[in-house]
């Protein structure tokens, strides 16, 4: 391409490519294009293991109450198994004055009534939906993500960090 080609191309393009840095800078500014914030991507799990009983005896130690463990003792053919739930991941990170949206896949378990107390009041994740959830984390601190049903074990923690 010649000089004289790249200078009057370069002449034709430049007020396109100026107006579309300008609207993306308003763009930017805007305050719809701000509040959308992040999506973090979690999902209710259920972890599980177990033995054969002549390899490993089934413990007698009985687990915390609540929904949230489930021990079944051995079956005919001798094995024993136990189960928990669990946010995954179980530790979310966000900033101060953040607008956050969780996106929660469920995955084990049925239902998961749930709620994380000073920033939103309940929520429900269902097997094989995805539930939004969104909010602003208006103040710094630590702040337990519960589901209610689960209980003890399935609560994960919400880390907001100041400014």
């Amino acid at each position: 391409m010649t000089d004289m080609r790249i200078a009057r191309n370069v002449r034709r393009w430049a007020p396109a490519i100026l107006l579309a840095l300008a609207l993306a800078s308003v763009w930017a500014d805007a305050p719809w294009a701000q509040t959308q914030g992040r999506v973090i991507y979690m999902a209710t799990i259920e972890p599980r293991g177990g033995a054969q009983q002549d390899k490993e005896p089934f413990p007698q130690t009985p687990l915390p109450g609540g929904e949230g463990y489930r021990k079944t003792p051995p079956d005919a053919n001798g094995r024993w198994e136990v189960v928990t739930y669990q946010w995954s991941p179980g530790t979310i990170v966000v900033r101060e004055g953040e607008t956050v949206t969780l996106e929660i896949v469920g995955i084990n378990g049925d239902v998961h009534p749930s709620t994380i107390p000073g920033l939103v009041n309940s929520f429900t994740v269902k097997r094989g939906e995805i539930t939004r959830v969104t909010f602003t984390a208006t103040k710094p601190g630590l702040y337990p993500i519960t589901c209610t049903k689960h209980t003890p074990n399935m609560q994960g923690t919400l880390v907001v960090l100041s400014k």
